[in-house]
């Protein structure tokens, strides 16, 4: 399989664990030049150090919290300025809080949305101009199946991303004409730092996921696999499409019932 990432410049908001890590040592695998911006600068010297010692090459850090747009607009342009182009942007960046719509203040509703989203659309905007000006590229969007089919008590973050699918299909249509394809991926239940942000054991995690069709959580690896195909030649004929990965997640409702007869 020739996904044709070779020499080109891949940036990830989010990217210096979990998910994003995942998919910033696919695209390095891959021959990318990679770059990667998140609020923790010790999590970003982890990453580079990571990067070193698996022979992946030097990787472009950047301490940047999201949530506030002048530095995700300068994010974008050191990039540009340091790596020449962008030729693959993600949005990757995602927090949530877990409480009732009744007991949930504004200002926390607003940080979830400024993370979740707003810096999905600063992302999607500021890349798009770069890679209007270059003559084309890829944005990808981590969205989540919670845009899909909302958990209880996530509402902000449900939210938002209900609306980073929405503003998926609409980048898509947009930037077309210049070149440019949008698409998201949204992942189940993977196993990373969000699932204890969000209260969640090992435990429970395991527990919830014997109900999906493959019985089992799955890992950030799998969704970079996605992300690789959504932002490589082998999907030149897909855009504004919002991929799933879930391990058959909507399939839950007696699949245990077959486990139980396979054995």
């Amino acid at each position: 399989m020739n996904l044709n990432l070779q020499g080109k410049v891949a940036a990830i908001t989010g990217g210096s664990e979990g998910i994003g890590y995942a998919i910033a040592e696919a695209y390095a695998r891959e021959g990318c030049k990679v770059a990667i911006c998140s609020r923790s600068q010790a999590k970003l010297d982890k990453a580079a150090a990571e990067f070193k010692a698996k022979g992946l090459g030097e990787l472009y850090t950047e301490s940047v919290d999201v949530s506030e747009a002048d530095r995700l607009y300068a994010f974008v342009d050191h990039v540009k300025r340091d790596l020449g182009r962008i030729d693959i942007w993600v949005n990757n960046t995602g927090t949530t809080i877990v409480k009732s719509i009744l007991e949930l203040s504004l200002d926390e509703w607003n940080f979830v949305l400024r993370t979740n989203l707003n810096s999905y659309f600063i992302g999607t905007q500021a890349a798009g101009r770069v890679m209007k000006e270059q003559g084309g590229g890829v944005i990808l969007n981590v969205a989540s199946y919670g845009g899909i089919l909302p958990p209880m008590y996530r509402s902000a973050y449900c939210t938002s991303k209900f609306g980073i699918n929405g503003l998926t299909r609409m980048a898509a249509s947009e930037f077309a004409p210049f070149g440019i394809r949008v698409n998201a991926v949204a992942p189940g239940t993977i196993n990373t730092a969000m699932q204890a942000a969000a209260g969640r054991t090992k435990e429970d995690v395991e527990r919830v996921a014997r109900n999906f069709a493959l019985h089992r959580p799955g890992e950030p690896e799998e969704v970079a696999n996605v992300a690789l195909f959504l932002t490589s030649d082998m999907s030149s004929y897909i855009d504004g499409v919002v991929l799933e990965c879930s391990g058959g997640k909507f399939l839950a409702q007696d699949n245990n019932t077959a486990w139980e007869q396979r054995r």
